[in-house]
C-alpha cells in the first residue's frame, strides 16, 4: 500500500481504536464506537481500498478531481467515499479527507462525548 503511514495518523487521533470487522475483512477506525475509517483489504488481506466519510459536496467534488476516489466502496454513496490504496491521490489530500472524516464522526455526538473523546488519551 502506498499510504504507509495510514494506521500511526490515525491512531494518534485522541479515542480512535481499530480492529477487524473479519466479515467484510475491513480493518475498521473508530471513535466512541462509531467507525470513521476502514482499509478494506482484498481476498490476499492486501489493502484495496482506503473508505472514510466527507460531506457530500466534498466528495463529489474530490472524485472528479481524482480517478482514484471512487463513491464509498459497499457503503452509503453520498456520504462515503473510497480511495485505492495503490492510487495517484497525494498524502496530504488523503491526511485532509481523514481529518475530516474525524471530525465529521465526532461532530455527530453530544458536547458531552466530544470532551470525553478528545480526552482520551492518544
Amino acid at each position: 500500500m502506498k499510504y504507509a503511514w495510514i494506521d500511526e495518523f490515525l491512531l494518534n487521533k485522541a479515542g480512535v481504536t481499530k480492529d477487524l470487522q473479519q466479515d467484510w475483512n475491513w480493518i475498521r477506525y473508530q471513535i466512541g464506537g462509531k467507525m470513521f475509517a476502514a482499509v478494506c483489504l482484498d481476498s490476499n488481506d492486501r489493502p484495496h481500498y482506503i473508505t472514510l466519510k466527507l460531506e457530500p459536496a466534498e466528495g463529489e467534488f474530490l472524485r472528479q478531481q481524482y480517478e482514484d476516489i471512487i463513491p464509498g466502496y459497499y457503503m452509503n454513496k453520498v456520504h462515503w467515499n473510497s480511495v485505492q490504496a495503490d492510487g495517484e491521490v497525494p498524502d496530504e489530500i488523503l491526511k485532509d479527507m481523514l481529518d475530516k472524516s474525524y471530525q465529521l464522526v465526532l461532530a455527530g455526538f453530544s458536547k458531552k462525548k466530544q470532551s470525553e473523546i478528545l480526552s482520551m488519551d492518544k
